[in-house]
């Protein structure tokens, strides 16, 4: 009897030593995020809004009467260890769905990882276009992609600033690479003749020798992807260099964060940028979560932090469809999701290229006085825009 118990015995223990790491009060999920590196302020204000949307679900009951927990571990923005951390996710803690990565880069290794193994994954924030276009049945991405990133800008673009010139430049990454590709085709599309498209590599030191070439073209507008500190760099060069296109255009990304304005100072007033969403849209919830990610965090949010609030959401919403908890029940009530969100609907459906991919409008902010206003489509506007802007010397 005392052999026989503690072979029980053993035998539980090594039970929980492979079982999955589900208690059974609670389902967790795997998130990998950047906590640290270049891209950490993202990570940090996604980070903040799953944990407010999670304690909001978890305060209304949770899931299935669960609570819903995540395991947020750091990528440094690294896709190599984005992958590392999915895969132990998957194979050892054998977590049955994946949500976030910052990064298109990210986001293309999680996504594979995601679709080798039959684990469902939300894509929150990375963009580039063919992350949703390998036929991933696995693989669901709530936000933009880079080629819907322009559709608002295009309209203000077309009746407001009427360019004839562009020109393009956009850092070496997947997210820069794609949105210079689709921005370059807008610009065929609407007869605006490209004059530079030209990459360069993250972080560089000096933008000058690049910027001096745009200067000599005198473009009409130029549009630049870029993350938050070389679109800063990119602006204080550009007023250095007195480079005077009739409009500054960002692709979004580093542009609409704070830390933008506080790096580039003056030298950001008047830019224009792309953006997925602002507090004065129309969607229920919107001006509500950025008012409480103020009063929890001290701080303003931007659209990274609102996609991911609304993942939490659409995660909890499909687990609570799903008829287990197993990863093909959770694919499945996965890709049935049609829930309104504080960024709008969410709804996976394929259309061109595109497999399990949200569809959604994109809007345009400007700084002005030092503060983002949303610009375009008026109707959503919290401030007229500036159009045409001062010239560096006019400016005080």
């Amino acid at each position: 009897m005392k052999r026989l118990s503690a072979l029980c015995l053993v035998a539980a223990a090594m039970l929980a030593l492979v079982r999955p790491l589900w208690a059974e009060d609670s389902i967790v999920v795997g998130v990998p995020l950047p906590l640290t590196g270049d891209q950490a302020k993202f990570g940090e204000m996604e980070k903040n809004s799953y944990l407010m949307a999670l304690d909001e679900i978890n305060k209304a009951g949770g899931v299935k009467g669960r609570k819903l927990e995540l395991d947020i571990q750091d990528s440094q923005g690294k896709p190599e260890v984005a992958r590392s951390i999915v895969e132990n996710f998957i194979d050892v803690k054998k977590y049955p769905v994946v949500v976030g990565a910052y990064s298109s880069s990210e986001s293309k290794q999680v996504a594979a990882v995601a679709q080798e193994k039959k684990i469902p994954y939300l894509v929150v924030t990375g963009s580039a276009d063919d992350i949703t276009q390998q036929g991933y049945d696995y693989v669901f991405r709530l936000n933009h992609t880079t080629e819907m990133y322009p559709e608002g800008l295009i309209t203000f673009l077309n009746e407001v600033v009427k360019p004839k010139t562009v020109a393009i430049l956009y850092e070496n990454t997947d997210f820069g690479t794609s949105s210079s590709k689709s921005f370059a085709k807008v610009a065929e599309q609407n007869g605006w003749q490209v004059l530079i498209n030209e990459g360069y590599e993250k972080g560089a030191l000096d933008f000058k020798p690049l910027l001096q070439k745009v200067k000599s073209a005198n473009p009409d507008v130029l549009y630049m992807v870029s993350y938050v500190m070389d679109a800063a760099k990119l602006m204080n060069d550009a007023k250095a260099l007195r480079v005077e296109p009739k409009l500054f255009v960002g692709g979004g990304a580093g542009f609409t964060l704070p830390e933008f304005q506080i790096n580039a100072k003056d030298a950001a007033e008047y830019v224009i940028s792309v953006t997925l969403w602002a507090p004065e849209v129309k969607y229920p919830g919107a001006r509500q979560y950025a008012e409480n990610y103020k009063k929890l965090y001290g701080g303003e949010s931007d659209y990274h932090g609102v996609q991911a609030y609304a993942a939490a959401y659409v995660l909890a919403d499909a687990l609570k469809r799903a008829k287990s908890l197993t990863p093909k029940d959770i694919r499945d009530a996965m890709a049935t999701t049609d829930l309104m969100t504080p960024y709008g609907p969410v709804k996976f459906i394929s259309f061109g290229k595109y497999t399990n991919q949200n569809k959604l409008p994109s809007f345009v902010l400007q700084w002005l006085k030092g503060q983002p206003q949303t610009v375009w489509p008026k109707e959503y506007a919290s401030a007229p825009y500036v159009f045409p802007v001062p010239r560096w010397k006019d400016r005080h």
